[in-house]
């Protein structure tokens, strides 16, 4: 058993970033009995709330699936939180604790960059734990993480076991008709005001909120899947929301496909490493997700 399980062989796993491919990811170990905390990164702002734990920093809990986030913001309430969550295993934690702090807790069996830095330098997480994943641009299995998954279209899930994975191109991933434009992006440093809710039915040019004090319309008609929370602090380039154009075949809660199949490979990775590395046998409804 290595020294990061507790007395039942649950490991303990830390996610950096509280967006919806964190939280997907936080959700398929959740499911296994892996303790999970996810450590907020403000940079980027998280948009698809509604898909991920991030509210939970601000209303204290926030669910996603059968999972619960719970805002926990003490080194000692997550310890106590990580003893008795034996029959709490449909949650996770989400904490505003960075690394650095949530690092004296207990030896961390595995960490995972989830953050989506997407032209970040990544610093090497190999020393921090046990096993260490890292996702999408600046990433490689040979320089500063163990396993180091893509999530670009085209390529989301695959294993780069040497090389890097695939810096940022700039080009999103489709979403019905729509790629790129479907979003609005940030033309400068500003506040976010706005108090249109994720999942509202909206037509092109309707005001969505105001980047100090300048008006931010719908670029297209849908439904809003995604919008920077109101009071944020935004800095350039970043994307304020996001529309689906899909009818009813829109999509702003849950997990979305994408999510679903980056977290899927994540969660193989892991399954090999707790096998591998901690010799542990993990529980039946988690290797079924595999």
């Amino acid at each position: 058993m290595s020294p990061g399980t507790d007395h039942q062989g649950r490991l303990f796993a830390i996610i950096l970033g509280t967006n919806e491919i964190a939280s997907a990811i936080a959700i398929q170990l959740a499911r296994g009995g892996t303790c999970v905390v996810l450590s907020h990164d403000p940079d980027p702002p998280v948009i698809r709330r509604r898909m991920a734990f991030h509210d939970a920093l601000f209303a204290g809990i926030a669910q996603v699936e059968d999972i619960v986030g719970e805002r926990l913001d003490e080194a000692m309430q997550v310890l106590r939180a990580l003893r008795e969550d034996a029959s709490r295993r449909r949650r996770v934690i989400v904490s505003h604790l960075g690394l650095v702090d949530l690092l004296p807790i207990r030896r961390i069996d595995v960490l995972i960059d989830a953050r989506l830095q997407k032209r970040r330098i990544r610093p090497d997480l190999r020393r921090l734990a046990g096993l260490t994943i890292g996702l999408g641009p600046g990433f490689s299995g040979s320089s500063n993480c163990d396993v180091a998954i893509e999530t670009r279209p085209g390529r989301i899930g695959l294993v780069q076991r040497d090389g890097w994975t695939d810096a940022a191109d700039g080009i999103a991933s489709r979403l019905g008709d729509l790629g790129a434009e479907r979003f609005v992006y940030s033309n400068f440093v500003g506040t976010w005001r706005t108090s249109i809710a994720i999942g509202t039915h909206v037509d092109k040019d309707l005001v969505l909120g105001h980047l100090s004090g300048m008006p931010i319309m719908a670029p297209r008609d849908g439904v809003l899947r995604g919008i920077i929370r109101d009071g944020t602090e935004v800095p350039c380039g970043v994307k304020l929301l996001e529309i689906d154009p899909r009818g009813i075949l829109a999509q702003w809660t849950g997990i979305d496909d994408r999510g679903r199949a980056i977290a899927s490979a994540t969660l193989s990775a892991v399954l090999r490493g707790a096998a591998q590395r901690f010799g542990l046998v993990i529980d039946a409804e988690m290797s079924g997700q595999a």
